[in-house]
């Protein structure tokens, strides 16, 4: 059985792990920092789950949001990135950071995260450089997708917009690449929040 997504009632934390209880049955998750601070024993809240099955275990990991965990199975696509390192990733980076770092090529930011040297950061830039950002389960991350838990308002920042710009401006006729680092310059000097503006930004990035 593959868990996806879990509501529930926050049980007990952690330093690394919460235990959700939905309808009666408790269940252990692996969390992050990022996750942990938003969570409190007691609320509601909603969990997006990545399950790793193994011979050993199978263990839960729980994110805020679905692009949260989407970026975190991304990550793992690259050799040396096990569980433990994409989780700290993720603490250290929000996805719109993420995806700014692998855009515009500065492995030095992914090295804020516990345990991720150079050349691990410059191998996670180099690998998933020019490739489009990860999908939700069932395609595009969408409000109630974003907003994630119920508990934590704040966690409804996502880079949808980013994403669209980007798949804009490869309709245009750029690279992978060349969008992904013009969206990410324009997004430092633009509203972010509206597809649009976004695109106009980056079309100016990419004129010059």
């Amino acid at each position: 059985m593959i868990i996806g997504r879990l509501t529930g009632t926050i049980a007990a934390m952690g330093l690394d792990h919460v235990l959700i209880d939905v309808n009666g049955v408790g269940y252990v998750c692996q969390a992050g920092t990022r996750l942990l601070a938003r969570v409190h024993a007691g609320e509601t809240a909603v969990l997006h789950v990545e399950t790793k099955v193994t011979e050993a275990a199978i263990t839960l990991y729980a994110f805020g949001t679905d692009e949260e965990r989407a970026w975190f199975v991304r990550l793992q696509d690259v050799h040396g990135v096990a569980g433990k390192a994409a989780m700290a990733i993720l603490d250290a980076l929000t996805p719109a950071e993420l995806m700014d770092a692998i855009a515009l090529g500065d492995a030095r930011v992914l090295e804020r995260a516990k345990g991720v040297g150079k050349k691990l950061a410059e191998r996670i830039v180099l690998d998933l450089s020019g490739k489009a950002p990860p999908m939700g389960r069932f395609g595009r991350f969408d409000a109630a997708s974003a907003a994630g838990m119920a508990t934590a308002p704040a966690a409804a920042a996502t880079t949808g917009p980013r994403s669209e710009a980007i798949s804009a401006l490869v309709n245009l006729g750029y690279t992978q690449g060349d969008a992904a680092r013009a969206v990410a310059a324009a997004a430092s000097t633009t509203d972010d929040k509206e597809v649009g503006p976004l695109v106009k930004a980056a079309l100016k990035e990419l004129s010059r």
